[in-house]
């Protein structure tokens, strides 16, 4: 999954975040009226909705001679989609999540152990080839 550029991200955060529950979509003008601020032209914003839907990040369905638009996924999904990416970048996944769970804060750590515990995955050992290090509260980054 790509990031988004600034203009893609503004319009995801249309979709996201200016109508929630609403699941029939926007149409282009709902968009460009909702960005009314930044001043682009129709065409502009179309275009963009058009590439996010060749991405795979905005569904169309077509209403008359025009289209409606929405997210394909929670603004969640995404971000969560793009954490998985990160960790597929090469190098040492263990040694990514190691450092990742030494950067959050005592919040979102008991985020994340209520997120492990309900989804019953059971802490496996570290297997011998890949031994992980160890997060212990000392080693963990300061609260923010």
């Amino acid at each position: 999954m790509t990031r988004l550029g600034e203009l893609e991200r503004a319009v995801m955060d249309v979709l996201w975040d200016l109508f929630p529950g609403r699941s029939d979509g926007l149409m282009v003008r709902e968009v460009v009226d909702a960005l009314a601020g930044r001043e682009l032209a129709y065409t502009t914003v179309l275009t963009v909705l058009d590439r996010l839907s060749g991405k795979g990040m905005v569904l169309r369905e077509r209403e008359g001679r025009a289209w409606r638009y929405r997210a394909a996924a929670s603004r969640e999904a995404h971000i969560a989609q793009l954490m998985l990416d990160a960790l597929d970048l090469g190098g040492s996944r263990d040694a990514a999540l190691v450092r990742f769970a030494r950067s959050v804060t005592g919040t979102e750590a008991e985020v994340l152990r209520a997120a492990l515990n309900a989804a019953g995955e059971p802490s496996a050992p570290a297997s011998p080839a890949t031994p992980a290090t160890p997060v212990t509260p000392a080693a963990k980054a300061p609260e923010r």
